[in-house]
């Protein structure tokens, strides 16, 4: 038998040594050969999965953010009712008096106060998520938070417009005019209704967690045109002539904050670099949360910070 080139010769009878050798040297080939053959013949089957694991948050907004949360969404209920309660102004008063004077002026006026009552209601319950949003380990309850007012504007557009094309005493002409204002408003308020793009629980609480690792605070300064927040007030990228104010606080009121952040990438990349040089030890943090490597920032990082404010480098607490 041959072995790793080498070949035995058939033990001779009654030598121990010979025959320890050629047990040993079949046990190994039988091995391998079994071991090889598995590898490449045998389906293999992976029961754990490589998705990583949610994360799990356990943020919460501050007291400050809280009461303005809670400020926004009960004023955007109020306007929601009264949106509502002019819907039904308009089915169970108006639409049977077609027969009055200016009937289609004071129909289209209504539908016009309804869809300003509910745009308002909207954007408030927009702002309002930005300071409290839902976690998204609750599937129902992040939709239903997210998106409310779009729910809320078709149940204060929707039976109404249906039932002016279903009235019986207005002509064609006044059905398609009022019809056709309810639709249009229906779709702009509607349009500003939905968040395409709804901040989340675990979005705040995972870079909050990658600045308190950092800068061992959660605090980040921006400006008000920004699209990133900053580890330094004096960042290059916001510290310029052309800015008026410097804003500081939490990741979450910044998010807040900024209309247009970059929620895949909020930190400066200028930031990121400046404080890797200046802490080197750190550098396996910002690894870990994807910081710090990549090539260089995009066109506008930095850019947009300082336009279109003004002049000075004051600094201001929210």
């Amino acid at each position: 038998m041959a072995f790793i080139g080498y070949t035995f010769p058939y033990p001779r009878e009654g030598c121990f040594g010979c025959e320890a050798a050629r047990l040993y040297t079949t046990m190994l080939w039988e091995v391998d050969y079994v071991e090889e053959n598995m590898a490449t013949k045998k389906k293999v089957t992976r029961i754990e999965s490589d998705a990583k694991e949610p994360v799990k948050s356990d943020w919460k907004p501050t007291a400050e953010n809280k009461g303005k949360a809670t400020r926004n969404r009960v004023i955007a209920f109020v306007l929601w009712i009264l949106a509502i309660g002019g819907e039904a102004f308009v089915i169970f008063w108006l639409l049977n008096r077609t027969f009055m004077d200016l009937f289609l002026l004071w129909l289209i006026i209504a539908i016009v106060v309804i869809g300003g009552l509910a745009l308002g209601a909207n954007l408030l319950w927009k702002k309002a998520n930005k300071y409290d949003p839902a976690a998204k380990a609750n599937a129902f309850q992040f939709f239903f938070q997210n998106q409310l007012g779009v729910i809320m504007t078709t149940i204060a557009f929707i039976p109404m417009i249906v039932l002016i094309f279903l009235n019986k005493d207005m002509d064609a002409k006044t059905k398609g005019i009022a019809g056709a204002v309810g639709i249009v408003l229906y779709l702009i308020v509607g349009f500003f209704g939905i968040d395409f793009n709804p901040p989340s629980q675990e979005v705040y609480a995972s870079e909050t967690n990658r600045i308190e690792q950092l800068t061992g605070e959660d605090h980040v300064h921006w400006t008000a045109s920004g699209t990133k927040y900053h580890i330094y007030e004096d960042c290059s990228s916001i510290n310029k002539a052309a800015t008026v104010e410097i804003f500081e606080g939490t990741v979450g009121t910044a998010f807040a904050s900024l209309k247009n952040l970059d929620n895949d990438d909020p930190l400066c990349y200028w930031c990121e670099q400046r404080f890797i040089k200046e802490n080197p030890d750190k550098a396996s943090v910002m690894a870990e949360f994807g910081s710090g490597t990549s090539e260089g920032p995009s066109e506008t990082d930095g850019a947009e910070d300082a336009a279109g404010d003004g002049d000075s480098n004051a600094t201001t607490s929210e």
